[in-house]
């Protein structure tokens, strides 16, 4: 034989169950599945005051519902001013339900010619936006949304993919608090 390979794959003695557990877990997920919430009403929905801002949770892995992939909340954010700065490895995309303002982003700055080094832009984008846009916000873009209306408050609707986490890649990083946090200790 040219290559040792067959004598070495087929040794050792170890056994596992692997193959049996995944079928026990995958049925085990279905059952607990059809328990879980298919409609959140919006009374349902909790309200936090976080690092980011003000945050309406629509779809939460903690919220127990059929969604298994996505992360969705509404925020708003008061006249003048700007939620937290953050990065995390999922990309991020919002609608803009009410108001009018911008975002900047500051994108990942990488290098692999030689040794792989990254960090951040020193400086940002700015995007403006206002009630009826999308954005999109790539992977591990720092970011912060700012409204421009001294007198209304903007709205919107951010979505993140859970699948990243579920990867390895639970990196989630508060660079900066919303001006309007206030830390109670909870």
């Amino acid at each position: 034989m040219a290559y040792d390979e067959a004598r070495k794959a087929l040794s050792g003695k170890e056994t596992a169950q692997f193959y049996k557990g995944a079928l026990e877990r995958s049925h085990e997920f279905r059952d607990a599945y059809g328990k879980r919430r298919g409609v959140v009403k919006a009374e349902e929905m909790p309200w936090e005051d976080s690092p980011q801002g003000k945050l309406k949770h629509v779809i939460d892995e903690a919220l127990d519902t059929r969604e298994c992939a996505l992360d969705i909340y509404q925020q708003v954010i008061p006249p003048g001013s700007c939620t937290g700065r953050h990065r995390h490895m999922s990309e991020e995309v919002f609608f803009v339900l009410e108001g009018r303002g911008y975002d900047l982003h500051w994108d990942v700055d990488y290098d692999c010619e030689e040794e792989y080094s990254w960090g951040w832009k020193k400086e940002s984008q700015k995007f403006e936006w206002e009630g009826g846009d999308f954005v999109c916000i790539p992977p591990y873009s720092m970011h912060q949304h700012f409204n421009v209306d001294e007198v209304d408050r903007a709205r919107i609707i951010t979505a993140t993919s859970r699948i990243i986490r579920a990867l390895g890649f639970d990196w989630l990083d508060q660079v900066e608090s919303s001006p309007d946090y206030v830390d109670s200790g909870g």
